[in-house]
Parts: C-alpha cells; sequence; structure tokens
C-alpha cells in the first residue's frame, strides 16, 4: 500500500494522479482492509496531496463507504473525522457525508442517540460552506427525533429550540408537521402534560391526508388524539384542564377512543377507582409512570387531584382522615396536597388545621349572583327603553 501511495504522490499529471488513486481506492473497498483504508486516509490529508486532490478522493471515499462491512465502517469513518479534524475546514463537504452515512447506520441499528450525536457533529453554520435553511430545519428536526427515540428530551429541545427559529419562515409542509409532533413529544416527556395536549389536538385535526411525499392516515391522527387526552388526565387538576377537558369531551371522535371511558368519568368529575385506574396505567408510556420525589408515580399525583377536586364537589366540608382514606392516602399527604391545589386556585376551599377539617367552596352562589347581576342589567334597560317610547322617542332593538 504505502508504494502505491507513494508512486501516485509521484505522478505529474494532475488527472493520471487521481486516476490512480481511484484504483487504490477501489482495491481498498474491494478487500475490506480497514488497515489499508486508514494508511490511504493519512496519505490523503497529509501534505503530500494537493487539497484539490485530497478533496475530490476523500468526497469518493466518503460516497462509498456503505460498501463497507458495518463495523469496519464504524472504524473507518471514526477514524477518518478524527485524522480530518485538524484541516476540518478544508474538508467540511466530506466531513458532512461521512457524519451522514455513518448516522445512516446507527439508525438502522436503532443506536439512536448515537446517530443523533454523529449528525449534531455537522456544521450548519458553517461561513464557508453555503446550507440551505430548510437542510438546517431537516437536520435540527431529524436529530431532534433521533433523540426523542431514546426518550431524551434535554437534548431533543436544544435541537428544536434550533429548529423554531428556521420553521416559521419554512414552507415545507411535511417539515412542519414533523417539527410540531417533536415539540409536542418534548413537552409530553418534560411532563408539562396541558401544553403536550393542546399540541397533540392540534396536529389531529390536520385535514389533509398527503402533504409532500407524507401520506397521513387516520391512525397517525387516532393516535395524536389519544395522546391529547391522555396528556390532560394527567395534567394538573384545575379550571385549565377542565377546559381542555370539555372540548376534547364534546369531540366526536373522542367517543372511538379505547380511552374514551376514563375521559368520561374525568370530564364528569367522578371519583375514579383503583381498577379504572389501573386499567388507563396500561396504556401510559414509561414517563407517564415515572417516579416523582414525593414518592407518587405521575398517573398516582394526577388521578389523587381528580378524585379531590371531584370530592370537592360532593362534599362541603370533610376530615382529613376521611379524605386520606377516599384518596388511599396518609391524611398528612391528603392536607398537604390540597393545601397546595388551593394555594395555585386550582381547588377553592380553606383549611382548618385546629379540627382538621377541608372546607369546600362552591362555585355556584358566585354563578347565581352573577346571573342574578345579569337579569339586573337587563330590567334597567328595560326600564330606560319604556320610559323612552313613552316620550315617543324610537330606539331600534
Amino acid at each position: 500500500m504505502e508504494s502505491a501511495l507513494a508512486s501516485a504522490a509521484c505522478i505529474a499529471d494532475q488527472r493520471q494522479k487521481v486516476e490512480q488513486y481511484k484504483h487504490i481506492l477501489a482495491s481498498v473497498f474491494s478487500t475490506n482492509n480497514a488497515a489499508d483504508a486508514k494508511k490511504l486516509i493519512d496519505h490523503l490529508v497529509s501534505d503530500d496531496v494537493p487539497l484539490v486532490v485530497s478533496r475530490q478522493l476523500l468526497q469518493a471515499f466518503a460516497q462509498e463507504l456503505g460498501r463497507l462491512a458495518p463495523e469496519m465502517q464504524k472504524e473507518v469513518s471514526h477514524y477518518a473525522l478524527v485524522q480530518i479534524q485538524p484541516r476540518v475546514v478544508s474538508f467540511e463537504e466530506q466531513v458532512l457525508i461521512i457524519r451522514e452515512k455513518l448516522a445512516e447506520l446507527y439508525e438502522s441499528e436503532e443506536q439512536w442517540s448515537k446517530a443523533a450525536q454523529m449528525l449534531s457533529g455537522i456544521d450548519l453554520d458553517s461561513g464557508i460552506r453555503m446550507v440551505d435553511e430548510a437542510y438546517k430545519l431537516a437536520k435540527c428536526v431529524q436529530i431532534a427525533r433521533l433523540y426523542l427515540e431514546d426518550d431524551d428530551a434535554v437534548n431533543a429541545e436544544a435541537f428544536i429550540n434550533k429548529a423554531s427559529f428556521l420553521v416559521s419562515s419554512s414552507q415545507h409542509e411535511a417539515l412542519n408537521l414533523q417539527y410540531k409532533v417533536c415539540y409536542a413529544r418534548i413537552l409530553d416527556l418534560k411532563r408539562k402534560f396541558l401544553e403536550a395536549a393542546l399540541r397533540y389536538y392540534d396536529i389531529s385535526q390536520i385535514e389533509k391526508r398527503q402533504i409532500g411525499d407524507e401520506v397521513i392516515d387516520e391512525e397517525a391522527l387516532e393516535q395524536a388524539l389519544s395522546a391529547a387526552v391522555t396528556c390532560t388526565i394527567l395534567a394538573a387538576a384545575g379550571p385549565q384542564r377542565s377546559r381542555v377537558l370539555a372540548t376534547l369531551y364534546k369531540d366526536e371522535r373522542c367517543s372511538k377512543l379505547k380511552i374514551y371511558p376514563i375521559l368520561q368519568k374525568v370530564y364528569l368529575e367522578r371519583i375514579l377507582r383503583k381498577p379504572e385506574i389501573d386499567a388507563f396505567a396500561e396504556e401510559l408510556k414509561a414517563h407517564q409512570k415515572a417516579l416523582l420525589p414525593d414518592n407518587f408515580t405521575v398517573l398516582d399525583r394526577a388521578m389523587i387531584e381528580h378524585n379531590l377536586l371531584s370530592a370537592s364537589k360532593l362534599y362541603t366540608n370533610i376530615s382529613f382522615e376521611e379524605l386520606g382514606q377516599l384518596l388511599g392516602i396518609a391524611p398528612q399527604k391528603a392536607e398537604k396536597i390540597a393545601s397546595k391545589m388551593i394555594y395555585e386556585d386550582r381547588m377553592r376551599g380553606s383549611i382548618d388545621q385546629v379540627e382538621s377539617v377541608i372546607h369546600f367552596e362552591d362555585d355556584a352562589e358566585e354563578l347565581q349572583q352573577w346571573d342574578q347581576q345579569i337579569v339586573g342589567v337587563c330590567q334597567a334597560l328595560n326600564d330606560i327603553l319604556d320610559r323612552m317610547a313613552k316620550k315617543g322617542l324610537n330606539v331600534a332593538v
């Protein structure tokens, strides 16, 4: 190999030199010899080969990497990236191809994070190579999607945040949709369930059935709608959640979902029993059942808060002891959760710690007062109109 490379380097005519190197390149790929491939890389990035020639040959080398056996491709690709690094500015295009090929290989092996890391090494803000905005957006979304396959919301969010600066000016509908799906999944993984639910619901309402080359089937939309329902049920109990529940409950498509019975009970503010919660748990993903610092799971916390809010509609007041029994937790924990919900204005009530009793406030009285005020305004307006009519003033109503 050394003699072949030395003889090629001595050729004065550039066209002949390139042809000779291409023969060497072909022999390396035909023999699948990693040692020879590494020697060729060392030679091409050295000062013995003119930059114009080395760029051309490394480009051909990078494009042919897929012909190597997977393990050898990884070994040679990583070696090439290390050797090129000191002169990476001169070989940006070649590095891009190597990284994309290697990412493709990792993705085929379902090594999602490794594929994402390989793509994240591509310089998307290069001042030397012109990079199209659509390409930048596609790469950011692809990297985020790969990280999400491993439930890595932190790294995925970093690239979705980059994509957010590009998506507003993007005319590529398929890419924009992928961005929306990734963003919803990140919110879901970060347990921002109410925001995630709204994003999923927005996706489920897409009317087009084909966006570019991407066909959107009913099953995908149903999955998005189901995810919206799940996230809403898991969201912190309160007025905002109630509004989203109302929207979902009134959507006719939800009645066909497997989780519709629990949606109905949650919307109607009925207390959920253990068998119903266990059945719902079977439909959840791992992060939706994760253990929180207070030793409750995400699901436990959501169901306790829901049942507490439901109890506030049934009882005028209740002791800590009875509330704990109703929720299936210790009285002290029931008091702590109730106090937090009252403090955050997610439930109306007050706590009497001397008597160990929670007093719930009903919204019905407030609504009644509001209704009476509306009636009063209407009656006052009627009186004004009557007086104007008596004075001969006609008012169009």
